[in-house]
């Protein structure tokens, strides 16, 4: 099953000189994500950003999409839900860079919630590094793998909400240390009062990442 979603961009106009990936949430679709490229297309005008649909139905709504199922959270099959899930988005990528005519390496993930949880998870043993990888209101899944099966240290931004009570901000906590501890470059924001979602603080912080990233 080939990825496809909705594009916008590159602002500019003419050739993309990058690739941004925005990877949803569960239960949503890429239109939930593609309305952040105009803003982000400040910092980029010269990116496609793309923001595929997750290859299943959502098993918890009538509606919407999942890159796995979250009727079981144990960990164990968390991890194989989301090492699953990068099967679809792995060559979504290259496919994706291949059409744009892009270099293997001209490309940026980002996430939100379950999607941030694959940015992490695919971003990080990619066999070509992104530039970045923007994980919002996410986790790390399957952490225990990561130091074998590590490629490269991408920077990572970890933005999460403190009154989260969908995925724990203690989720990026986690994240941030494990990560720290492998070496790989994190700059994380915690937002007071902020629950589960994006807000102007998230946004500023991401179009920061994604300039420094293909300055």
């Amino acid at each position: 099953m080939d990825l496809d979603g909705p594009r916008w961009g590159p602002a500019a106009g003419g050739t993309p000189h990058q690739l941004v990936v925005l990877c949803h949430g569960l239960g949503a679709d890429g239109y939930d994500l593609i309305d952040l490229a105009p803003t982000w297309a400040r910092a980029l005008p010269h990116a496609t950003f793309a923001a595929p649909d997750a290859p299943f139905p959502c098993d918890m709504s009538p509606m919407g999409r999942q890159w796995w199922s979250v009727a079981d959270r144990t960990p164990a099959v968390m991890a194989a839900g989301v090492r699953r899930a990068a099967t679809y988005l792995d060559p979504f990528l290259d496919a994706e860079l291949a059409r744009l005519g892009l270099p293997a390496e001209a490309y940026a993930l980002m996430g939100f919630s379950q999607g941030a949880m694959l940015s992490l998870f695919t971003g990080l043993r990619r066999a070509v590094a992104p530039r970045a990888i923007l994980a919002m209101s996410g986790a790390l899944l399957d952490p225990d793998s990561l130091a074998a099966e590590l490629t490269h240290r991408p920077p990572v931004l970890l933005v999460h909400g403190e009154a989260d009570d969908v995925v724990p901000v203690s989720r990026s906590h986690d994240a941030e240390a494990t990560l720290r501890a492998l070496a790989i470059p994190v700059e994380a924001t915690y937002i007071p009062r902020l629950g589960h979602g994006i807000d102007d603080t998230g946004l500023a912080m991401g179009a920061l990442t994604l300039q420094r990233a293909f300055a």
